[in-house]
């Protein structure tokens, strides 16, 4: 009897994992997204950073982007809806990545972020059979230092940290944030409105407390400064103009007393 993929990786209570590069005609299976709002709250994610001078060429910031891996000679692909990279090997200018296969390409990364659906997408699966669970794979395959768990409805963001091989929730700090300490930011939930989409967000916050700003934030910080120094002008020229009234007021009633304003030193 032949063994099916899952009795063969049961066999080992660990896998054995290889980093194997994607033969160049592999053709990644493509999901659409499950709702509008998962690619822009990754897309904010990266945009503040990217605003802030704050993404580096060694770098790797994606969304829903392949992880590769192979176990016991099967191949397994994750894709996160949000991950980071500190240092990746360099690829030819003229072509892109379709996937990522840590240690062979790169760095292990650094964070993933899951955000949740209606949809069960085994975020916190540690199915170890194969094809394993989410968890498992972050967990346990990779050993991604950071694994955080978004609820984009209820603004609920659970942060894992790596501890002796386990995933531990760590509780915010006194502000409801995380400090990533790869990235030197905090990270924790904004509500408000960007892109007509109106709810809780992922945002970035600096060591100072700072808020790292959207780019239509950005240009509506510098619309009011724009406008404040318009009122500023205008103000002074309504003062300066007073002062040229009065001064005219009184030139005329020195010139009614007999009196020539233009000799008066």
């Amino acid at each position: 009897m032949v063994a099916t993929q899952e009795q063969h990786f049961i066999q080992l209570q660990r896998p054995v994992i290889t980093w194997e590069a994607l033969p160049d005609d592999f053709q990644l299976e493509e999901e659409p997204v499950e709702n509008t709002a998962q690619p822009l709250i990754a897309g904010a994610l990266r945009e503040s950073l990217e605003l802030a001078g704050l993404i580096q060429p060694e770098m790797l910031i994606a969304s829903n982007f392949g992880l590769c891996a192979t176990l016991n000679g099967d191949l397994v692909i994750k894709a996160p809806d949000w991950l980071y990279i500190k240092q990746v090997k360099s690829i030819q200018p003229e072509t892109t990545r379709k996937s990522y296969t840590p240690n062979l390409q790169g760095d292990i990364p650094n964070i993933v972020i899951e955000f949740l659906s209606e949809t069960e997408g085994g975020e916190y699966s540690v199915k170890r059979s194969y094809p394993p669970g989410k968890w498992y794979f972050y967990e346990q395959i990779l050993q991604v230092p950071i694994y955080a768990i978004f609820e984009p409805i209820t603004g609920q963001l659970e942060f894992y940290s790596l501890q002796n091989g386990r995933y531990e929730l760590k509780p915010t700090d006194e502000n409801n944030q995380y400090w990533i300490e790869d990235l030197k930011l905090f990270l924790g939930v904004w509500q408000g409105e960007k892109e007509q989409r109106n709810g809780y967000w992922l945002r970035w916050w600096d060591e100072g407390g700072n808020l790292l700003p959207w780019g239509v934030e950005k240009v509506e910080k510098e619309r009011q400064r724009t406008e404040q120094e318009r009122q500023r002008a205008e103000q002074e020229r309504q003062r300066a103009e007073q002062e040229h009234q009065r001064a005219e007021k009184l030139a005329e009633f020195l010139r009614s007393q007999g009196i020539n304003p233009d000799e008066i030193g």
